[in-house]
């Protein structure tokens, strides 16, 4: 049985039409990325399925007792800690815990506890500690006032108290938007481990060529489900735009076959008949008509003058704020044709170092050469809050390039995709993606020869991030990228520079090996933790036991760990093979929905048996450890 089923499904926004009678039907346990252009009701489309927009037509069904959850548009905000703030999301665990401690009723406080069990509850604060960790808060700062983080954290622990609530539909619009690279390949990571279903908005490619198994296309109104990633999607819309095309033509050639023999022998007594005939065959003939598709979205950036090297040098330099050191011992050069992409934790000094190139900081020591012709292009991603909102691009354009003639600076904002009517348009009226592009447009304008990009594709969607990435491989000059979009970083950096412990390092590997650092690291660090509590009780006479003794007496504990961790193999295999089934487009080329149906049924339950099976290899495990440490 699916999970949501939208059927037939039309929604209006201001006499606009986003969806016209749409269907899709989503199973258990699946994740579907949802995609589409800027503007096609991607986020309207969430918010009817959460029930904060009613349909004008059609239905939304969510199956009997299923629970949902999303990211709230309000921030968090109070002076509750991150911990307690996401604790707090799952209502009702709060409700039962309030509940058992004013409750005088034995019978009703046993129906408490038994529901605080079925739930989980005890083990609610280790989860969302571990969540909250993933997504970039340590200790410390799990423990500090919501009211004291800027609104993109914020929003961070809005996306950790969606995730801690473990629903049945998880629905996410675009989760990476204020995440760092590390944080999103953690959700990543977690939402692949995911029990539930999901439907994720997003721009993210390696999102969703990592985490979804099938793609929901909403363009025209209409809703279309391609199973596989992102890649597989673009594969197989291009392979049927051909196959309809190439179709077209040739019902076109037979068409116009059918007419000439119609227009030649309709006069002739002796053919009249036949061409009768052929005139009724022609009227039958179906209609395919050649795939049109919408203008692609084209970035160009203007070809910066020639620069000798070197183009950009740094000396030991220190660089922070008040007097407070952010980064230290910076030695580098920059140079016309280095592509470099800056990885590291928010919060870690990649920020900063961007505004030390682009001037807006001056080094605390140390020194910083450069050309004194050198012009550099700077997109700041809070930079979209200096927009005036009452003006138009042609407006802001013009006061950045108050020598230019008008041709020239629509020329400018033409190279972003900002046509006559855009360029004409409040800037209260664009959209982020446009607002996006009018920063793009605005850092550009002078030719530079080095560009600075912040997080540059936050607004962007798909088409536009592809436009980008061919406008920065065809770009003459040099270009330092922050950016969480690893897709991005792939296909424009040729060098990465790690941003850690207050300095800047070259990482030499590529974003894969990036991703092995990160868990090789974070392993590490647990092996470290568990180390050290080893040698602070290495010490105490009472772990001295006589080993065959506490071999026996865990025997039956290690029978039970590996049991359970040879059906979590067996589980995991049997997974992948339902999966390998899920993703194999032959399967809903025959249209067989029951065994669809029965491999997603399977397939839930797979998950849920292996997060048994692995719950008990943890808890025999944890045994094991503490009857060694004891």
């Amino acid at each position: 049985m699916s999970l949501l089923t939208i059927t037939d499904l039309t929604l209006r926004i201001a006499g606009r039409v986003l969806l016209d009678t749409a269907s899709l039907s989503i199973d258990p346990g699946r994740k579907v990325g949802l995609v589409g252009r800027n503007g096609a009701g991607k986020s309207t489309l969430l918010a009817a399925i959460a029930g904060d927009i009613h349909p004008d037509g059609g239905a939304i069904q969510l199956s009997n007792r299923a629970t949902m959850g999303r990211v709230k548009q309000e921030t968090p905000e109070g002076d509750a800690s991150l911990i307690e703030t996401v604790l707090a999301g799952d209502l009702e665990r709060a409700r039962l815990l309030h509940e058992a401690e004013t409750t005088t009723d034995h019978a009703a406080m046993a129906d408490i506890h038994e529901r605080l069990l079925a739930i989980d509850a005890h083990s609610a604060p280790s989860r969302a500690a571990s969540i909250l960790s993933g997504l970039g808060f340590d200790h410390a700062a799990q423990l500090r006032p919501v009211s004291s983080f800027s609104g993109g954290w914020r929003m961070r622990v809005a996306l950790a108290t969606a995730l801690f609530l473990n629903p049945d539909l998880l629905l996410l619009d675009e989760p990476t938007n204020h995440l760092d690279i590390e944080a999103t390949i953690w959700l990543e990571n977690w939402l692949k481990s995911f029990p539930g279903a999901a439907i994720v908005v997003s721009h993210d490619r390696s999102l969703l060529d990592s985490v979804v198994d099938s793609i929901a296309h909403l363009d025209k109104g209409k809703l279309s489900l391609t199973p596989g990633g992102y890649n597989e999607f673009v594969r197989i819309r291009t392979e049927q735009a051909l196959q309809q095309n190439r179709a077209a033509e040739r019902l076109a050639a037979q068409r116009a076959h059918m007419q000439s023999f119609v227009d030649r022998f309709r006069a002739k007594a002796t053919k009249a008949r036949q061409a009768q005939a052929r005139l009724k065959a022609l009227a039958r003939l179906p209609q395919i008509d050649s795939v049109v598709e919408d203008s692609p979205t084209r970035f160009s950036f203007p070809e910066p003058a020639p620069l000798p090297p070197p183009m950009l040098m740094l000396d030991r330099v220190t660089v922070g704020y008040e007097g407070k050191s952010v980064l230290s011992n910076l030695s580098c050069r920059l140079d016309l044709d280095d592509r470099i992409a800056l990885l590291g934790q928010n919060g870690k000094g990649k920020s900063t170092f961007a505004k030390l190139l682009a001037g807006r900081l001056e080094p605390m020591s140390g020194s910083m050469q450069h050309s004194p012709r050198l012009r550099i292009g700077y997109f700041a991603q809070h930079q979209g809050d200096e927009l005036i909102p009452g003006d138009t691009p042609i407006d802001h354009m013009s006061r950045a390039m108050p020598e230019a003639p008008p041709v020239a600076v629509r020329a400018q904002l033409d190279r972003f995709g900002l046509d006559a009517g855009k360029a004409e348009s409040r800037v209260r009226d664009l959209s982020g993606g446009e607002k996006a592009r009018l920063l793009l447009a605005l850092a550009t304008r002078n030719a530079p020869h080095l560009l600075l990009l912040d997080e540059p594709t936050n607004h962007l969607d798909l088409d536009a991030r592809d436009a980008l990435i061919r406008a920065l491989c065809d770009f003459e000059g040099a270009v330092v990228l922050i950016s969480h979009d690893a897709h991005l970083v792939e296909s424009v950096a040729d060098r990465l520079w790690l941003v850690d412990d207050g300095t800047i390092t070259p990482f030499d590997d590529d974003m894969d090996g990036y991703r092995n650092w990160l868990v090789e690291r974070a392993r590490k660090a647990a092996s470290d933790t568990k180390t050290d509590g080893d040698s602070e009780n290495a010490g105490r006479k009472e772990v001295r036991r006589d080993r065959a003794e506490q071999r026996k007496a865990l025997a039956p504990l290690r029978k039970e760990a590996k049991a359970a961790e040879h059906l979590m193999e067996q589980l995991g295999k049997e997974r992948s093979k339902i999966e390998a089934r899920l993703a194999d487009p032959a399967l809903y080329e025959k249209s067989d929905s029951g065994e669809i149906t029965k491999l997603n049924t399977r397939l839930g339950a797979l998950k849920l048996e292996e997060s048994a099976a692995e719950e008990r290899w943890l808890a025999a495990e944890a045994e094991i450890e503490a009857a060694n440490q004891n």
